[in-house]
C-alpha cells in the first residue's frame, strides 16, 4: 500500500523547494498531486503543473460531484480564494505520493485517507527568515501583492499556533535554516518508510 507524504508548513517556510527537491531525489517512486485554486496564476506558475486553475464556479460543481478530498477558503484582500484538493489521480494501492499543504488540509488529507495512509513532514523557521523570504519572492511578481503577503504571514500566526501544531502529534519536525539539511533529514524519514 501506498502512502502520502505530506509536507506542511506556513507560508515561506521552503515547502515548493523542498517538495521540487524530494521529487528530484525519489523520480520514479513518488508522484504528486497538483492541487486546484481559484487565485489567479503567478508569475512563473505553470497550468495543470503548479495548479490546476479553476473558477468558484468548477470548484463548486466538483464538490457537489463529492470529488474534493479537502478545500479551504481564505479571505485575501483580492477576495476568496479556494485551494483544494480533488480526488481523481491518488491510487495508493499503486503509488506512493508527495504533496504539501497546510495543517487543515493535512488533517482533512488524513481523515480521508487514513491517519496510517498519510506521513507528515512539518516544516519550521524563524518568523523573522519567513518573511524576508515571502518579501523577496514577492518582488520577482510582475505586480507585487504585498498587502496579501502580509495577510498570509499574519494568518499564518493563527493557523499554525503552538496549539494548532502540538494537536497534530507531529513525530518529527523538520527545521529548514539550511536547505540541503533539511531536505536529507526528509529523505531519511521517506526512505525508512518506503524501505
Amino acid at each position: 500500500m501506498g502512502k502520502i507524504f505530506y509536507i506542511i508548513g506556513p507560508s515561506a517556510s521552503g515547502k515548493d523547494s523542498l517538495a521540487r527537491e524530494l521529487l528530484r531525489r525519489f523520480e520514479g517512486e513518488l508522484k504528486t498531486v497538483v492541487m486546484s485554486t481559484t487565485r489567479p496564476i503567478r508569475s512563473g506558475e505553470v497550468e495543470d503543473e503548479t495548479y490546476h486553475y479553476l473558477t468558484a464556479e468548477e470548484f463548486e460543481a466538483l464538490k457537489a460531484a463529492g470529488k474534493v478530498i479537502e478545500s479551504r477558503t481564505y479571505q485575501t484582500v483580492y477576495g476568496p480564494w479556494i485551494y483544494a484538493t480533488i480526488d481523481s489521480s491518488i491510487d495508493l494501492s499503486r503509488n506512493s505520493y508527495l504533496m504539501v499543504g497546510t495543517l487543515e488540509s493535512y488533517r482533512q488529507t488524513r481523515r480521508f485517507f487514513g491517519e496510517e495512509a498519510v506521513v507528515p513532514l512539518y516544516i519550521e523557521l524563524d518568523r523573522g527568515l519567513r518573511l524576508q523570504r515571502a518579501l523577496d519572492r514577492e518582488r520577482t511578481q510582475k505586480e507585487p501583492k504585498y498587502t496579501e503577503m502580509c495577510r498570509r504571514f499574519l494568518a499564518d500566526e493563527k493557523d499554525f499556533s503552538a496549539a494548532k501544531v502540538a494537536a497534530c502529534h507531529f513525530p518529527r519536525v523538520y527545521v529548514n535554516e539550511d536547505f540541503m539539511t533539511c531536505a536529507d533529514e526528509m529523505s531519511r524519514t521517506i526512505r525508512e518508510v518506503l524501505g
